[in-house]
């Protein structure tokens, strides 16, 4: 395949904005899709469809329409069974049409590394019903994380550390789920000291790692993130030796974004994305090729240089509080004036056309080229703090 590739992007949301950037870079023309007109990543593609995913139709027409040479799932909820029925006609889906399977749902990708690959991972059951999450919990114990086996972005995720609490986790994640698939899973809570993701590539000439993110969460979705993160070597080895294992198994060539817990030096699984990781953004500063770069070009088959990481650095989102469909973004120039010296700051904004209670807008980024990552963790804050979305009353 040449840097002239076709790509067929499936999600346009931020993730899928910078990788168009990227892809289109290094010569790609790219058709992004999504469920409504001007996504974030539409709005720098050659062209967009605007569809449900979960349309097998709408996708194969797209598909057929536009011919690509590669298509490049970013969204969890696809209808799989279509990508491999053109799989196997000869297009080339990133990273395949398994990996995507797999790796959507959270029972299957688990057990991939659970049973197939014996890796550590918290205790776990399935449930179909509320009577079955009442029973799983019961076996697993409590407290217990309660997610659907299809969301994105930490949706429907909650933890169980009352009795009382069960119901409404069932209905939550309900509420969250992405597809057609009723099913959550129940997780054993692990007492871990920290959560990492680790960026994987695998190339045509074997698989490389990123640096490892460590990242902080609420409400199941990522707040901030920063790399690198603190990790004893024998840490380190063991999640590359994980993350290479599992990205060996589903095959195909790009980025993954796979998320472990540590504790001391025992790494345990966690999940893994085919794809860009949104904790992965501080790439933007961090290192000298970002996560996006790193996939279009593992996607195109170009060779991939040394990573360097350029410094401590750090991302913090910036988040809306209400639904609107008016309003402007302000405060970036102070954003962008950093409190301390020795400090490089950037924002990105996405340009969604709607907020909502805590989706994502945008993301501040800093380097502390001489400083400490909690240098960088506390500028990428206030910066994003700085950033206010202004809604006309």
């Amino acid at each position: 395949m040449t840097a002239t590739a076709k790509i067929l992007l499936l999600g346009s949301g931020e993730l899928g904005r910078e990788f168009v950037i990227s892809a289109k870079r290094l010569g790609a023309h790219v058709v992004a899709c999504d469920s409504y007109a001007g996504a974030p990543a539409m709005q720098v593609a050659d062209e967009a469809e605007v569809f449900s995913m979960l349309d097998g139709a709408a996708l194969g027409a797209a598909i057929e329409k536009h011919r690509p040479d590669t298509i490049v799932p970013e969204v969890e909820a696809i209808r799989t069974e279509v990508l491999k029925d053109y799989e196997d006609k000869g297009f080339t889906v990133v990273p395949s049409a398994r990996a995507t399977l797999m790796t959507m749902n959270r029972d299957r990708i688990r057990e991939v590394a659970a049973a197939e690959l014996g890796l550590p991972t918290s205790t776990y059951l399935y449930a179909e019903s509320l009577e079955e999450m009442r029973a799983a919990v019961a076996k697993v114990g409590i407290p217990c994380v309660v997610k659907p086996v299809m969301s994105s972005s930490g949706k429907g995720q909650s933890t169980v550390r009352e009795p009382d609490q069960v119901d409404a986790a069932w209905d939550y994640a309900v509420a969250g789920m992405r597809g057609d698939r009723r099913r959550v899973i129940v997780e054993a809570f692990i007492d871990f000291d920290y959560e990492i993701t680790l960026l994987t590539i695998r190339t045509r000439d074997g698989v490389v790692f990123c640096d490892p993110i460590g990242h902080r969460q609420e409400r199941g979705d990522y707040q901030e993130s920063w790399q690198p993160t603190p990790m004893t070597a024998q840490a380190v080895a063991e999640a590359q030796r994980q993350a290479r294992a599992v990205v060996d198994n589903l095959g195909g060539y790009g980025l993954f974004g796979v998320e472990f817990f540590v504790k001391g030096d025992a790494v345990i699984f966690s999940e893994l994305s085919p794809r860009p990781h949104d904790t992965g953004m501080v790439t933007l500063v961090s290192q000298n090729l970002t996560e996006f770069d790193l996939h279009a070009r593992a996607i195109l088959g170009l060779p991939i240089p040394v990573i360097t990481q350029l410094g401590p650095a750090a991302s913090a989102v910036i988040l809306a509080d209400r639904d609107g469909d008016d309003f402007a973004v302000e405060g970036l120039a102070e954003a962008l004036s950093p409190d301390a010296p020795g400090i490089e700051l950037d924002v990105r904004i996405f340009n969604k056309p709607t907020t909502r209670p805590y989706r994502r807008m945008g993301v501040a980024l800093a380097l502390a080229r001489h400083g400490s990552v909690e240098d960088a963790r506390a500028a990428a804050r206030a910066a994003a703090a700085k950033v206010r979305l202004n809604h006309p009353k």
